[in-house]
């Protein structure tokens, strides 16, 4: 039987049973006597396994079943749910989870499962003991020495990337100390202080906890993010006392992903014999009555590059609309002008539906942060409890693509630097377990999403010290800066309060990152903080990025566009209005100072109207942040498709983008953004 045509849904439908097991086995943790969750569990691990035989994935099938044997075992109280399996369990997905990636990409899904398979039967039979903490120590040291950088995750990649694009070098750097060395510890610090002076560590191995306690050979590894030189790296490292020798290789992330990659096919040769055959074939044909629920459900999977396409479709259709109605317009026919209505008015319906299909819950992103910030925990050896609220919340999927790294990033942040440990927030009369909230709501065209946590906070003092130590500030503006704009200090490139290197977070490069990525989608952060009570970080986002609503404006006869999401309001004020302070023009908006910043003079366009008394304003927003744009005159309010000027226009500075207009001109998005900055 040829199953090839099946295996996209196969793989849809495996990513959805294993993503079940993943949730259920968090709730697991907490809830171990639950009946409901273990059969969901069974349910999920039986649909997975029969689904796999089918298809003819042996090792998937194999090792679905023996998990599937657990958790029958758990079913009928023959074997008691402890906290410790929990850690095994996990591990098994994660395996099931690399099988199928494999798949997906071409391969078998065949895998070394013997180890992992012999402790699920050992559990099954409650003869072994499960150890909470998986590999030892020793062995985790043993497999990152031999096999420098096998964990690096996805955010660390995407700031190498990012670093790679603005023009740092990414280098991995070896240092070996003498077999002689005394004081491991103190060298390391301080060679650790060299690479800061050159650049920003991403990773070590061993850890940096490992290197502060000495529990290392002599040999340790790092990815240093800088500017400088190999050679300029190497010796000043070397200035460092009983070190014997210095190897910095430049660091490719293409090259990582490619030799990951290898070695996951690689760790597929080696193939476990084929067990319970007759069985698992015999149990493949069992009629799934779940399976048949859903087949009633009124639904249908589309390939995503289909949605696209109609979407660019009905991009031109919006720009032939817009022609259209500036036809009718100029022709002023009655009959002409209610079809163009018409055609409007469906149109505009179409585009609510296309738009709808392609919205995606943004559970898809937020699922896989409950195990994320499970693992940060227990390896900071904190009890912290991730709460999702309105995973329900739809997003575009353009914009869902983009928005995993930064909310990864301050999850980790919240983690390592939020929360305090046990030990602290028992002193400090708070609850043992933290808490990090993480949650979605619509409000008007936007998306917002805030990362809660009960932790220690901001301090102000500490981020205004650092500030004007960096040069970010003087001392005089520190004292009339806002508490918010104090906080939003620590989203400055290398900017870190931290005392210790971390691993996990803090080395100044992320939330930089963080804060270009939600800019570059068109939104927002803002950060509220309470000294001992913790933080918000809350980022608003645009509901789509490819059809907006903008204000067409005039310069000098050329239309430019200003999305509406940023305009608060438009006026015509006469020239008595405008005021000077520090050297800059500015205007009173309902009693605040607004800068007036003249749009012919940021895209060089020749001044043609000096001498009239009347100046067309529009004011923008960016955050709490105000200015006044100045333009020639107001067309009107219209929907457009937001085109890319390519890379070869991409760093052209306050637009965004570009449109065609009805008449066939061409309209530069203005990014307000990019002005206020």
């Amino acid at each position: 039987m040829d199953t090839s045509q099946y295996l996209d849904v196969f793989i849809d439908e495996s990513n959805e049973h294993i993503e079940v097991l993943y949730q259920k086995l968090l709730e697991l943790e907490k809830n171990p006597g639950e009946k409901a969750i273990i059969e969901e569990i069974f349910r999920a691990a039986h649909t997975l396994k029969g689904m796999s035989a089918t298809m003819g994935f042996s090792d998937l099938a194999t090792l679905t079943h023996t998990l599937e044997n657990v958790f029958d075992a758990i079913r009928y109280d023959k074997v008691q749910v402890q906290s410790s399996m929990i850690d095994l369990l996990v591990d098994t997905v994660d395996s099931l989870n690399a099988m199928v990636e494999d798949i997906a990409s071409g391969g078998k899904g065949s895998l070394n499962i013997t180890e992992i398979a012999k402790q699920l039967e050992a559990i099954e039979k409650g003869t072994m003991p499960v150890q909470s903490d998986g590999l030892t120590n020793d062995n985790v040291q043993k497999e990152t020495i031999s096999n420098v950088f096998t964990q690096l995750d996805e955010f660390e990649l995407s700031i190498l990337n990012e670093s790679h694009e603005r023009g740092f070098h990414n280098y991995e750097v070896t240092v070996q100390l003498r077999e002689d060395c005394l004081l491991k510890g103190a060298r390391v610090f301080m060679v650790f202080e060299v690479l800061e002076q050159l650049g920003e560590v991403i990773k070590s191995v061993p850890s940096v906890n490992d290197l502060e306690e000495e529990n290392f050979e002599s040999t340790f590894s790092i990815i240093l993010v800088s500017k400088n030189e190999e050679t300029e790296i190497e010796e000043k490292i070397k200035k460092v006392s009983e070190i014997d020798s210095v190897v910095v290789n430049a660091f490719s992330v293409n090259q990582y992903r490619e030799s990951m990659a290898q070695q996951e096919v690689a760790s597929g040769i080696l193939e476990i014999v084929e067990t319970n055959t007759e069985e698992n074939k015999s149990k493949s044909n069992t009629v799934d009555h779940d399976s048949i629920k859903g087949a009633h459900q009124k639904t249908i999977r589309v390939n995503i590059e289909k949605l696209d396409i109609l979407m660019n479709l009905f991009e031109e259709l919006i720009i032939d609309r817009g022609r259209l109605e500036q036809i009718s317009s100029d022709l002023r026919n009655n009959d002409l002008q209610e079809t163009v209505e018409r055609m409007a008015r469906v149109s505009s319906d179409l585009q609510n539906i296309i738009l709808t299909m392609r919205m995606v819950p943004i559970d898809h992103v937020f699922s896989r942060f409950p195990r994320m910030v499970r693992k940060l925990a227990r390896d900071l050896h904190k009890n912290i409890d991730l709460e999702i609220i309105g995973a329900d919340t739809e997003l575009d999927r353009t914009v869902i693509d983009e928005i995993g790294d930064p909310i990864v990033h301050l999850l980790r942040n919240a983690v390592d630097h939020g929360i305090e440990t046990k030990e602290e927030r028992i002193k400090n009369g708070k609850p043992e377990k933290g808490t990090i909230t993480l949650k979605a709501y619509h409000s008007g065209n936007h998306v917002f999403i805030e990362i809660t946590d009960d932790g220690a906070g901001i301090n102000k003092d500490k981020v205004l010290k650092k500030a004007i130590g960096n040069g970010l500030l003087t001392e005089r503006e520190a004292e009339t800066l806002p508490e918010q704009k104090i906080y939003e200090l620590i989203l400055e490139s290398g900017f870190s309060t931290a005392d210790k290197i971390s691993d996990i977070s803090g080395r100044g490069v992320g939330l930089d990152v963080v804060k270009n990525t939600i800019e570059s989608l068109g939104g927002n952060i803002s950060i509220n903080s309470s000294l001992g009570n913790g933080s918000v970080f809350s980022i608003q986002l645009p509901l789509t990025l490819t059809i907006i609503s903008v204000l067409l404006v005039e310069l000098n006869q050329e239309k430019y566009a200003i999305p509406l999401s940023s305009i608060i309001e438009t006026a015509i004020i006469s020239k008595d209005q405008i005021l000077s302070a520090h050297h800059k023009r500015v205007i009173d908006f309902r009693g605040k100072v607004v800068p007036l910043i003249d749009l012919k003079e940021i895209f060089n366009c020749p001044n043609t109207n000096e001498d009239e008394s009347y100046t067309s304003i529009v004011i923008v927003k960016k955050g709490d942040k105000l200015a006044a744009l100045v333009v020639d005159s107001f067309i009107g309010q219209q929907e457009v498709v937001l085109k890319s000027l390519g890379s070869y226009l991409s760093n052209t500075f306050a637009i965004s983008g570009a449109t065609i207009l009805g008449d066939g001109q061409v309209a530069l998005i203005v990014d307000s953004n990019a002005i206020i900055k």
